[in-house]
């Protein structure tokens, strides 16, 4: 069994559409552009509030997408825990993660504060390391977050597992050459992650310690 874990963040720990899409909202109604609907958002996540924003506005010039970057750090700043919170499943997982001797870290595309704030608040009894979208370092699917995450808790690569929602973390677990466990309660539906080459499936957080030992 790997006892190094690496997981996603949105999606895959924490349930955080409806705060993302009320901050994607905001900063769109403020600007004057149309809202869009909760299900419709969920594919907007998952590669960062830039991308989120242009899929919600195709059209607009990147100069506008700052505006818009702004306005939604402003809101979610405020409102990143309205009701936002772990999946079912979640937190027990982690404790018997934890109490198989396992060391935890989360990386995520979402800004380094956020992901900072949000593990410190849910996880903090089992997390000892968050990295999130900053300046000096790429993003997911680039390995980099995974690789400084793992120097940060001491860990090798070859101990270590990714645990993940989406298209980007499958990229970004083969990026860093991690075997992926692919979450089915997050954003994304399983046959466009089967499209994706997600090949591991884990449709309950209880799931996962078996799988794990099967890895």
């Amino acid at each position: 069994m790997r006892h190094t874990i690496i997981f996603d963040l949105d999606g895959t720990l924490l349930y955080t559409l409806e705060d993302l899409k009320d901050a994607v909202n905001y900063a769109l109604r403020t600007r004057g552009y149309a809202e869009h609907k909760l299900e419709e958002m969920r594919r907007f996540f998952g590669n960062g509030i830039r991308f989120a924003l242009q899929q919600a506005e195709p059209t607009l010039p990147d100069a506008e997408i700052d505006e818009l970057i702004v306005l939604f750090k402003e809101y979610y700043g405020k409102h990143s825990m309205d009701n936002t919170m772990p999946y079912d499943g979640v937190l027990p997982l982690m404790q018997t993660l934890s109490e198989q001797g396992c060391r935890m870290a989360i990386v995520s595309n979402k800004v380094d504060e956020a992901v900072k704030d949000l593990a410190a608040h849910f996880f903090g009894d089992y997390v000892r390391v968050a990295i999130g979208n900053r300046a000096d370092i790429r993003r997911k699917p680039a390995p980099d977050t995974v690789f400084a995450a793992l120097e940060e808790l001491g860990a090798s690569k070859d101990d270590a597992v990714y645990i993940g929602d989406s298209e980007v973390d499958l990229a970004t677990a083969r990026a860093a050459g991690l075997p992926c466990i692919t979450v089915l309660w997050g954003f994304r539906e399983k046959d466009f992650l089967i499209e994706q080459g997600a090949d591991c499936f884990a449709e309950r957080p209880e799931e996962i310690p078996e799988i794990l030992e099967n890895l």
